[in-house]
């Protein structure tokens, strides 16, 4: 049945038969219904924007449909408008009310009035069901752009792989220093490539709720040593200070904490201020969790805070550099979240910036 449904409650037929002469016109179908048994029948058949029930009712009255309708988790939402031929009692009201009425109508009723409350709620129903559309399509084209990016960036790993151990074995056979120059630079090209592809894998995890860690017991300090002489390698002019104190043992995933550390540290020694230092620290004199903050001289915008841990989000600097998709703070926050752990990050130009991650241990 096609169009908006609207259904009457009533024991008198003459009382339905002049409800749905009233609201008659296309696009609006009228159920009718003799008696509260026979409108749950047509309420496990039909989705509908409106139920009129008279109160007065043999058997099963009003209220108790009311009640019926409002308990099953299916028709909960329907709005209900009791109409009644009796004086307006406010105790009768009150049940009304309690039983789940938007609204009251006396018999006999005004056309006009009736016309117009049920023409807003169709027109609401209608509305509703247009949104509900929509969202059911965004939900699908972004589960399209996932797949999409997940394939994308699958295929391109073994590529780039290729490239990679080319770029590499370039540089240790070539003898001329313009070709080993070349190759180093497809080899940091390439790098930054795959980072972006990661990232993008990454990201379809993520948006899909299939972050999958493998929590194992582990050591910070042994961690973060061997992600600052990774970054060390990249970045051989930078400064970088590490410390630990108290027991920096805990349980996570080795892998996403590193991805997570290594990208906090060379974002500071990237956009931090030119030959300051870095610093790393690594806090477990707290029983129940360890904190652990990265912090560099230089700001960041206040505007730019609000939003650093949005996807795709990047400063101006940061864009122009070419240095990534804006994704990597994203994903930070997201893995420390999955570790049911926390990130905060602090700026201003006195004390520079401060990313702090507090983890449960």
């Amino acid at each position: 049945m096609n169009g908006i449904n609207v259904l009457v409650v009533d024991d008198f037929p003459q009382n339905l038969v002049a409800t749905e002469a009233i609201l008659s016109r296309p696009g609006l179908n009228v159920l009718k219904a003799a008696s509260g048994e026979e409108a749950l029948e047509l309420l496990l058949a039909h989705e509908v924007a409106l139920a009129l029930i008279d109160v007065q009712m043999p058997g099963m009255d009003g209220f108790e449909l009311a009640e019926i309708i409002r308990g099953n988790r299916r028709t909960s939402s329907i709005p209900l408008i009791f109409m009644t031929a009796a004086a307006q009692e406010g105790t009768r009201t009150f049940r009304g009310y309690q039983a789940g009425a938007v609204d009251f109508l006396n018999k006999p009723v005004n056309p006009d009035v009736l016309r117009g409350k049920v023409e807003v709620f169709a027109e609401l129903f209608a509305q509703k069901k247009q949104i509900q559309q929509q969202v059911e399509e965004l939900r699908q084209a972004l589960q399209v752009n996932e797949l999409f990016i997940a394939v994308l960036g699958h295929d391109l790993r073994t590529p780039l792989s290729a490239i990679l151990h080319g770029a590499e074995l370039i540089q240790l056979l070539a003898k001329d220093e313009k070709v080993a120059g070349a190759a180093k630079r497809i080899q940091s090209s390439g790098e930054r490539m795959n980072k972006m592809v990661q990232q993008l894998l990454d990201v379809a995890q993520i948006r899909s709720g299939s972050i999958n860690l493998s929590r194992t017991a582990s050591d910070y300090r042994k961690l973060c040593t061997r992600i600052v002489e990774e970054i060390q390698v990249a970045f051989p002019t930078a400064a970088i200070r590490f410390e630990c104190h108290g027991d920096v043992n805990g349980t996570f995933d080795t892998d996403r904490m590193a991805q997570v550390l290594s990208n906090l540290v060379s974002n500071a020694v990237q956009h931090g201020e030119p030959n300051q230092p870095v610093f790393l620290s690594v806090d477990g004199s707290k029983p129940a969790q360890v904190t652990v903050c990265v912090q560099n001289k230089g700001s960041i915008p206040a505007d730019t805070l609000d939003r650093i841990f949005k996807p795709f989000h990047t400063t101006s600097a940061g864009r122009s550099a070419k240095s990534g998709l804006g994704l990597g703070l994203y994903i930070v926050k997201q893995f420390i979240e999955a570790h049911c752990g926390s990130v905060k990050v602090s700026s201003n130009p006195v004390s520079g910036t401060t990313f702090e991650l507090t983890l449960p241990r």
